[in-house]
Parts: structure tokens; C-alpha cells; sequence
């Protein structure tokens, strides 16, 4: 029997003047605050989860992000149930994709980081999660979602790059991994982004910043 295929992403919409996205499931997390005055969003920071690892689906990374994680669920949230983290969005294996912090706001998604010798990235960055491992590779809906929200970012932001957390905090993180294709998101985002948003990692992009002494 053959399956049904799955039907197109609706487009993401535009951005409040808050910078909530229209379209996007929203679940507002705490652990956020109000970026330093003046300083202009101007990169974005693409990282990996899976909770707990190697599984998809299920709601502890809300739950992480809204500090409501049950350390006793699993053996692997002990260690994180205490973490106070979140980021402005998570895209979902299916395209799915929820935003936790308004993208005029802080999320505390980067840690000790710097991008191209500027340290703090939080301060200045947006943080989509992608659903995923390192090892596994992240789905075509991921992609074109991601692509579209990057889009949706640099139209309303002078956003002019997009790097992953291992570029951020290198030694430190290695998320989105191997398995992020770099060159793939380059090309979704079309002539018109590309030209103004450049990818680490891709062909004539900036690649990893220098380590930061973590």
C-alpha cells in the first residue's frame, strides 16, 4: 500500500513587532530576557536535540525549555533537569515548529560563545533548534522549514549569518554535527537571501570561528 504524500509546508507568516512568528505553535519560556540596547540581531545559531538522546517526538524538550523537565523520567535528564536554557525556535522531524522567545528578545541558547571574535552570542543571535542528532540526518521538511525562517528573519533583521553551535563554541558543542548539510540550506535559501546571509560551513563561507580559550 502506498503511503499518502505528505501535504506541503504552509509558509511561514511574518513576525509581530514583538517578533512572534506567525504560524508557529507558541510556548513561552522563562528563560529568556531583553537583549543589551542598541545591538542588532544580526546572526543565527542552529543547534541539535533529541530528548532523551536518539529519540524524536514527546514533549520534554518543551519541558527542558519551560523548566519542567522531570529528572526522573529518564536516566539522561538528571543531568539537565536544572539547566535554565531555551532558544527562540524548535523545528520538528515533520517541519512542525514551535517558538518559545519572542525574537526581539534574549534566549539562552548559545552559552560561552563568540562569532567572528565577538563573544556573547546570545546577545545578538536567534537560536533554532532542529529536532535531530549529530549522527542522523535532519529531514528535507527540517530543511525548507529552516530556510523559510531564515528568510522570515532576514527581511525583518540584518541577519548575515548563519553558523552552527559548534561554529559558536567550538570545543565545546558539536551540534548540529556532521549530519547538518550546510550546502543544502545555502542553496534552499535562494539566490536572494544567499546574497545577503552567508552559511559557515558552506562552500566560500567564513567557517568555524576561532576558539575562545573555553
Amino acid at each position: 500500500m502506498k503511503r499518502r504524500p505528505k501535504p506541503p509546508l504552509r509558509p511561514a507568516g511574518g513576525f509581530d513587532r514583538l517578533g512572534w512568528l506567525a504560524g508557529a505553535r507558541r510556548v513561552r519560556s522563562p528563560n529568556a530576557d531583553a537583549r543589551p540596547a542598541g545591538v542588532a540581531v544580526t546572526l543565527v545559531v542552529v543547534h541539535g536535540i533529541s530528548l532523551p538522546p536518539g529519540r524524536f517526538g514527546g514533549d520534554a524538550i518543551a519541558r527542558l525549555f519551560t523548566n519542567r523537565l522531570d529528572p526522573a523520567a529518564h536516566p539522561s535528564f538528571r543531568a539537565i533537569a536544572d539547566l535554565r536554557v531555551s532558544a527562540h525556535f524548535l523545528i520538528r522531524r515533520d517541519g512542525a515548529m514551535v517558538q518559545f522567545v519572542a525574537a526581539g528578545d534574549r534566549a539562552w541558547h548559545a552559552g560561552t560563545s563568540q562569532w567572528r571574535g565577538r563573544e556573547r552570542c546570545n546577545d545578538y543571535s536567534i537560536g533554532i533548534e532542529l529536532e535531530g542528532t549529530d549522527e542522523r540526518p535532519y529531514t528535507a521538511r527540517q530543511y525548507a522549514r529552516l530556510a523559510q525562517v531564515v528568510r522570515r528573519l532576514a527581511a525583518r533583521w540584518p541577519i548575515a549569518d548563519v553558523a552552527g553551535h559548534s561554529d559558536v563554541a567550538p570545543g565545546r558543542k558539536t551540534d548540529p554535527g556532521p549530519s547538518f548539510d550546510r550546502a543544502r540550506l545555502a542553496r534552499l535559501l535562494g539566490r536572494a537571501a544567499a546574497a545577503r546571509v552567508a552559511v559557515a560551513g558552506d562552500k566560500g563561507g567564513p567557517g568555524p570561528a576561532p576558539p575562545s580559550g573555553l
